[in-house]
């Protein structure tokens, strides 16, 4: 094992999922990323916010090493070992990546399903990562599409093509808990979505998020979106990257109180979640702005 991915020891307190240390990435010209520092505990739901080309899913995609940053680091816990080492992921060879996305689940904003049946595309997974068997999956399988509200026996075998946008989304949800993932990575949940669907899978963020795993383990979600009806309703951790740095990180509350340009035109047509707001009972906590 080289230096490089060495596990990086964890000294706090509650523990940490995702740590990024200066991370830049760019696209040719175009610099993205402009050094984001940011860290994640366990057990925390927290939102990444910011304008259309702000840098937020391309971030996103750092975390789950689907993009490799050109300095930096995104550090990453390995959930089944005592103390959460941190590793960095864009060192990892394939096998040691392999392992820790074991815990993991991603909900993509065009949900990815495959051709086939609803059955098929939950079973993927579990057969491909673990060597799962039919056997093992279908009680797994009914139970997850119980959770995100749909009939295990109306729906397992219906083809790709035969869903609402609304019922796709919750079968890519119902996907992403048969693997039992520690944590959850969301990438614009809602988008294209009417906002009774919109509801319907806030909650069903708000509810994955708060069942453990079966082994116990307290989930972490990470919600990219632009969704201020998200942020209303699940009053997550708001983090907002604005040219490429974090400009603001925070509570909710504080975050939709805010005057500052950049986040004014979030709530700007929203006066329903200025009213969400004012109802809120969610005490404020210090939020960082640049």
């Amino acid at each position: 094992m080289t230096e490089a991915t060495q596990p990086v020891p964890q000294r706090s307190d509650p523990p940490k999922t995702v740590v990024l240390e200066g991370l830049h990435k760019s696209f040719g010209e175009q610099h993205v990323l402009r050094g984001i520092d940011l860290s994640i505990a366990q057990g925390e739901l927290v939102a990444i916010v910011g304008n259309s080309g702000s840098g937020k899913t391309v971030l996103l995609h750092c975390i789950i090493a689907h993009i490799k940053p050109e300095s930096g680091r995104a550090l990453v816990a390995d959930v089944t070992q005592p103390g959460l080492p941190l590793y960095d992921v864009a060192a990892l060879d394939d096998d040691a990546l392999d392992r820790l996305r074991l815990h993991w689940a991603i909900v993509f904003q065009r949900n990815a399903l495959f051709t086939g049946t609803v059955y098929d595309n939950i079973a993927l997974g579990p057969h491909e990562l673990r060597g799962d068997t039919r056997e093992d999956i279908l009680p797994r399988a009914r139970e997850a599409l119980k959770a995100v509200g749909l009939d295990p026996d109306q729906v397992l075998d219906r083809a790709r093509d035969d869903r609402s946008g609304g019922m796709a989304k919750r079968v890519a949800i119902a996907r992403a808990l048969v693997l039992d993932p520690a944590m959850i990575f969301y990438d614009e949940p809602t988008a294209g979505l009417d906002p009774e669907h919109s509801a319907l899978v806030h909650d069903l963020i708000r509810s994955t998020h708060e069942r453990p795993t079966s082994e116990r383990i307290t989930r972490t979600s990470v919600v990219v979106t632009h969704d201020t009806g998200l942020l209303a309703r699940l009053q997550p951790r708001v983090v907002m990257i604005h040219e490429g740095r974090v400009f603001f990180d925070g509570a909710f509350e504080e975050f939709a109180r805010s005057d500052s340009a950049p986040i004014r035109p979030y709530f700007e047509a929203m006066a329903a979640v200025h009213a969400c707001v004012r109802e809120s009972r969610v005490p404020v906590r210090a939020g960082r702005r640049r």
